[in-house]
């Protein structure tokens, strides 16, 4: 299923209305799953930070309503930006939100110079093979052999042609790895090769 014709995706600085209701999904969705956003509070400053000029902050909306968002803010001079954060409403997952969302982010990075669009997805709570293992045994092996065990996010991603690029052993824990997913969105002129 798609985002419906009446849904659109608009810049989040453009109607200040949505700032509540974009913190409120934020709260929403990361409540309990990590230390971040616990507090509505906080999600209002992660809303407020997006909206920095430098920083790229997208909404999902059918008339006034949210169904999702997406933020990214650039590093390594812009070459490079992470997609941060990306949420979508419970009742409106699997219905190709989060995909449009994407989609378009990549346009956005994409016209503003960028050659990758990474995300980091943690996983906390053992849902994937990666989770709860010391990664550090033989890190490449782990990550050659990833299983996802409760719907993990990493292949909603890796659909999109994202790839893993790395993994962070105990970045939120011992045995709580952040997964590092990476595409490149604009085509670049052929890899130089040394001689």
């Amino acid at each position: 299923m798609r985002p419906q014709p009446s849904s659109s995706i608009v810049d989040l600085a453009s109607d200040g209305r949505l700032i509540e209701p974009v913190a409120r999904l934020l709260f929403d969705t990361f409540l309990g799953r990590t230390d971040d956003w616990q507090d509505l509070d906080a999600a209002r400053q992660e809303v407020q930070d997006s909206l920095h000029a430098e920083r790229i902050s997208r909404v999902l909306i059918d008339g006034s309503l949210v169904l999702g968002w997406i933020g990214a803010l650039p590093t390594y001079g812009g070459r490079v930006w992470e997609i941060h954060p990306l949420v979508v409403g419970a009742s409106h997952r699997r219905q190709g939100i989060g995909r449009a969302l994407v989609q378009d982010l990549e346009r956005c990075v994409a016209d503003r110079g960028a050659l990758t669009l990474w995300a980091g997805s943690d996983d906390e709570h053992g849902e994937t093979t990666l989770g709860g293992a010391d990664l550090y045994e033989d890190l490449p092996a782990a990550i050659a052999a990833i299983r996802n065990l409760k719907s993990h996010p990493y292949e909603f991603y890796v659909r999109l042609g994202f790839r893993i690029a790395g993994v962070v052993p105990d970045a939120n824990g011992v045995g709580k790895p952040d997964l590092l997913l990476a595409k490149r969105v604009s085509p670049s002129a052929p890899i130089p090769r040394s001689r």
